[in-house]
């Protein structure tokens, strides 16, 4: 990357599009690597949310991941099948049921949380000091965008 790809909007976009989809796929790849059920990314944050945040309902979800509810439904069938996550009824609307993360899913999120954790430490320990800090500024603002 020059400074010159990253003078302009446009170009600063391509620039982190590109490095944070690499960074992606290659969290993704560490996970496969060490035998962890394969899941989607769609998957696997559905089933991060409600490990960190507790029971939801479909439709919560879908809101918290920022997915329509016909692909939320898809998704939970999904972790379902797998024993990753189990449906009970709504305490108070018998309409609804509330999504919860099973021990096994749980172990999943744990897991693959400590093994991304650790490479991604790892890749760090190689940064320069400075490299480090300039992350360390971006970080909330990455943050900010994810959640826009």
């Amino acid at each position: 990357m020059t400074p010159q790809e990253t003078r302009s909007d446009a170009g600063l976009a391509a620039v982190l599009r590109i490095s944070v989809s690499r960074l992606a796929r290659r969290l993704r790849a560490e996970r496969l690597v060490r035998g962890l059920p394969e899941l989607s990314d769609t998957q696997l944050a559905a089933l991060a949310a409600l490990e960190r945040h507790g029971s939801m309902t479909p439709g919560e979800l879908a809101e918290h991941e920022k997915v329509q509810p016909p692909s939320m439904t898809r998704v939970i069938a999904v972790l379902q099948e797998r024993e990753l996550v189990m449906r009970a009824p709504h305490a108070t609307d018998r309409r609804q049921v509330k999504l919860t993360v099973t021990d096994h899913g749980r172990l999943v999120v744990q897991q693959t949380r400590k093994l991304r954790e650790a490479w991604l430490a790892q890749r760090l320990r190689e940064l320069t000091a400075q490299e480090r800090a300039t992350l360390r500024a971006a970080a909330p603002i990455l943050e900010k965008l994810s959640q826009s």
